[in-house]
């Protein structure tokens, strides 16, 4: 192996270039400090840190024999290591936005599962009051309410007049109304 340890920064990336282990060993024992520091003051966190310097030196070696530093090696490892931080920061902002969207919507989800089960309630409670109302008044309403006809159409089909049909519904929602009263409060409470 040779000693290395007193090379330049040209001549270990020219000795790099041609394969050599102990180049690399070199360029790692002489930068990872200071990389580590860059890297640990931006994100705080030593595992990520450690992990980022990683990747910058596995892509070093992988990279070795066609990599291209014009300037010098100190500014290419340190500018790696900025833009390495700032994609996993930009990485990490889009997931902190999904995971704000995606609780959002599962607030919404959870929204509009309350508001269809409340709705059922509902739907539920007024069946139940509909059953108990008189009989031509319930055919009134279920035909008004539920079949969407007209008073005239009502009329015709049970044959009675429309003013009666007027008078069985305003006599069913108004039963209804007062039925619900008590119900519909303690439902939305």
């Amino acid at each position: 192996m040779i000693a290395v340890t007193n090379y330049t920064d040209n001549e270990l990336l020219t000795l790099l270039k041609s394969d050599s282990n102990s180049a690399f060993v070199e360029i790692y024992n002489r930068y990872w400090a200071s990389l580590y520091t860059a890297a640990y003051r931006r994100i705080k966190s030593r595992e990520l840190a450690e992990e980022i310097i990683q990747d910058i030196f596995t892509n070093l070696w992988i990279n070795r024999l066609t990599i291209d530093i014009r300037y010098s090696l100190h500014s290419y490892l340190h500018t790696a290591i900025r833009n390495a931080v700032l994609n996993h920061l930009e990485k990490e902002e889009v997931r902190e936005r999904w995971k704000a969207y995606l609780k959002a919507l599962s607030n919404d989800s959870d929204d509009s599962l309350e508001a269809i089960i409340t709705s059922n309630d509902l739907s539920a409670l007024v069946e139940r009051e509909v059953e108990k109302l008189p009989l031509k008044c319930r055919e009134v309403y279920q035909l008004s309410r539920k079949e969407h006809l007209p008073n005239k159409e009502i009329a015709a089909r049970l044959q009675i007049s429309e003013k009666t049909v007027e008078s069985h519904l305003t006599k069913a929602l108004k039963t209804l109304k007062l039925q619900l009263k008590d119900s519909l409060l303690s439902l939305l409470v």
